[in-house]
């Protein structure tokens, strides 16, 4: 991206109202046309600098004021990214969510960065991935590595494998990257829409956010698009080397909504938890995992009170590994 670029990219209010702007980030046009990112931010009347930036995950985009208001609370300024074709940054012409390579996030990443950094004038920045962008941002650290770009980062449910039988994961994968490299749009895949309905309001759930960007049955799962993650997982398994502190946190207890509808209000129903669990020490030398008693996929939109614990181990961690914590 050229500077003229930059220059011409100006915040105005987002869709979330007052103390809420948003920025447009112009990225390199792919075979489907033009592509954007969005930067979200709220910042401190007196402002930061310390800087958190929310990287979201599939079928899903910044929504969670409260993880906002959270990092306010402690000190920082807020940042949040909506990844190209997704939410606020999803195109008429774009097939949502769609990507061939992992690779190709660095592109709003770093300029994510380079604004928070360069433009804004923050020392410190904690990157915070969810789910698939728990994956996204750890292998992007992983490539940032030395650089000094990420100071710290925080990993919610982050998506180190798929939550299927050992065929899946062995032999279909396998299947996923031929057809995933012959004919990428084909479908392999579909979301259940328990977890949706269990989550939004207008169908007895806690949280309002948009049913377009995120639709209980979420989007077709493509073939180039797992194949994507799946290289994605293949890399994490073999081993990373952040070199920052990483706080990695999930819950306690994996269930099939279809099974035991009952549990999918205390448990993960995305993720096999124990995959989370026992890939985080492959991420670099400093990683602490925290289990969440009670926490669904999204940690901070669980029930209390583990919404609560959540937010309480997030800030002793940061307290004890971000720099800046004296100020």
């Amino acid at each position: 991206m050229t500077t003229e670029t930059h220059q011409q990219d100006a915040y105005h209010e987002d869709i979330l109202g007052a103390g809420y702007e948003v920025r447009t980030l112009s990225l390199r046009p792919d075979e489907e046309g033009d592509v954007v990112a969005t930067l979200v931010r709220r910042t401190r009347p007196a402002g930061s600098r310390r800087a958190v930036l929310y990287v979201h995950g599939f079928v899903d985009y910044f929504f969670q004021t409260h993880l906002a208001d959270s990092w306010l609370d402690a000190g920082f300024d807020f940042y949040a990214l909506d990844l190209r074709k997704y939410g606020r940054s999803l195109r008429d012409h774009q097939t949502p969510n769609y990507i061939t390579s992992l690779d190709a996030y660095d592109e709003e990443l770093d300029e994510a960065a380079r604004v928070i950094r360069e433009e804004e004038g923050h020392d410190v920045l904690v990157v915070m991935g969810h789910s698939t962008g728990g994956l996204v941002t750890s292998l992007w650290a992983h490539r940032r590595r030395g650089a000094g770009v990420v100071d710290a980062l925080v990993l919610n449910s982050p998506w180190f494998d798929l939550n299927a039988s050992l065929f899946q994961r062995t032999l279909g994968t396998a299947a996923v990257h031929r057809l995933g490299t012959l004919r990428p749009r084909v479908v392999v895949g579909k979301l259940g829409t328990a977890y949706g309905r269990y989550l939004h309001r207008e169908s007895g759930g806690e949280w309002e956010y948009d049913l377009a960007w995120k639709p209980h049955a979420g989007f077709p799962v493509v073939a180039g698009w797992l194949r994507a993650i799946r290289r994605g997982h293949a890399e994490l398994n073999r081993g990373l080397a952040i070199d920052c502190p990483v706080f990695v946190a999930c819950s306690d207890a994996t269930s099939n909504p279809a099974k035991e509808p009952e549990r999918i209000s205390s448990t993960d129903v995305v993720l096999d938890v124990a995959h989370i669990a026992g890939r985080a020490p492959r991420l670099g030398g400093l990683v602490t995992l925290v289990r969440v008693a009670g926490g669904i996929h999204d940690l901070a939109l669980s029930p209390e009170p583990a919404r609560s614990r959540f937010f309480e181990e997030l800030g002793r961690w940061r307290e004890a590994y971000v720099p800046g914590g004296g100020e």
